[in-house]
């Protein structure tokens, strides 16, 4: 007998499965989502204020960066200084980090990088999301070296 095709029953049978697998699969791949989009948003605010710095080096003056609600912004001078627009900013000098809303970022003092490249105070940036609550560390340290925890 050459019989073609599946019956109903065992076609069902399949459609149950991916859905139970996929009903298993979902919470681990919003996890991994999560925790990748954090990890990509500590990682860009880490470049950002290594261009800070890179700025302070290049423009021989003292580069603060500032943090504006989950984004970032430069004043040459200090803090009290003038703000920098350029590549990458808006019309307010504003590095955007996060546009969907799930990242914050929070500071422990605002770092001024000096013209020589050193960081004063050292400081801490952390990343968090919102949603879950998982955080990342963006470490400023004194001699100007930005890692991401």
């Amino acid at each position: 007998m050459n019989d073609r095709g599946v019956t109903l029953a065992e076609l069902m049978l399949v459609l149950a499965l991916v859905g139970i697998l996929s009903a298993l699969a979902a919470p681990t791949l919003l996890t991994y989502v999560r925790v990748s989009a954090l990890q990509a948003g500590a990682r860009q605010l880490a470049t950002v204020i290594n261009l800070g710095r890179q700025i302070a080096i290049s423009q021989n003056t003292a580069v603060c960066v500032e943090v504006v609600d989950a984004n970032v912004r430069f004043r040459r001078g200090g803090c009290g200084g003038a703000i920098w627009t350029g590549p990458g900013t808006d019309g307010a000098g504003v590095i955007r980090i996060s546009d969907g809303g799930e990242l914050v970022i929070s500071a422990t003092a605002d770092v001024v990088f000096s013209n020589l490249g050193a960081a004063s105070p050292a400081g801490t940036y952390t990343v968090r999301n919102v949603v879950d609550g998982r955080e990342r560390s963006v470490i400023v340290a004194a001699t100007g070296r930005i890692s991401v925890h």
